[in-house]
């Protein structure tokens, strides 16, 4: 329907020159159907998948963090903030060129610190925390990422589509289901309109942890500045991945 009006304004306003005629062709809405995600059993067997110590660890981020691929590539080691009093992920350059700072959980602190140990030894604080495989001083390419999670996917047996992009749908909407106000999801994902947040499918007002903050997370955000994106402090350059506060 949609397509038939659009050639009818195109007929008229383009091939028959009449500009100033607006054919009164309404268009037909398109229905919103739920984002598909996967369930927190399904998010098990997807990270119990990748043989790869390092293919595991990035899906784990993806799942824990809820950042955007190009966010996770663009990791460097000295952006994992460990201390007691901050425990978070700094985001250099995010969505629109602005920082901000991400959810650092103790369970995924405690993998990053295997993946440390296991494969980023020796590495500086400004290095990136998931290397490209063959040019070490280049991060991890975006599509390369995809294929992590296209094989991690495959092998658990799990039938739904999309990419990785799903694994932040999922950390949004699991985040909803264990009753997280819908304003704190919505700062996490830095999402313009609290709107895009309510997409996601949750559990409605009766559910019993409905309205329950998310224990510990504090959401913070840079302010842009005049002329640019204020960057994220980094005080040293020296990794604050193993900092044990």
């Amino acid at each position: 329907m949609n397509q038939a009006a659009c050639v009818a304004r195109f007929l008229v306003r383009e091939v028959l020159g009449q500009t100033d005629r607006r054919p009164p062709i309404p268009l037909g809405k398109r229905g919103r159907s739920l984002p598909e995600v996967l369930s927190r059993a399904e998010v098990a067997t997807l990270l119990d998948a990748p043989g790869s110590c390092k293919v595991r660890t990035f899906l784990q981020t993806a799942c824990a963090s809820g950042l955007r691929v190009s966010e996770l590539c663009g990791l460097r080691v000295c952006d994992i903030d460990s201390a007691a009093d901050r425990m978070c992920i700094g985001v250099v350059n995010g969505n629109g060129g602005h920082d901000r700072y991400a959810l650092l959980s103790p369970d995924l602190l405690a993998h990053l610190r295997q993946y440390w140990l296991t494969c980023r030894r020796g590495a500086r604080g400004t290095d990136w925390l998931f290397p490209a495989q063959r040019d070490p001083s280049r991060p991890l390419d975006t599509g390369v990422a995809q294929r992590f999670y296209y094989a991690a996917r495959d092998a658990a047996g799990i039938t739904k589509q999309g990419g990785i992009h799903l694994l932040r749908k999922c950390f949004a909407t699991h985040l909803l289901e264990s009753g997280v106000d819908l304003n704190s999801v919505s700062q996490l994902m830095e999402h313009a309109h609290l709107s895009t947040t309510s997409g996601y499918p949750h559990p409605g007002p009766s559910g019993p942890g409905c309205g329950r903050q998310c224990d510990g997370v504090a959401v913070q955000t840079a302010p842009a500045r005049a002329g640019g994106a204020q960057r994220l402090p980094i005080a040293t350059p020296t990794s604050r991945l193993m900092h044990h506060g």
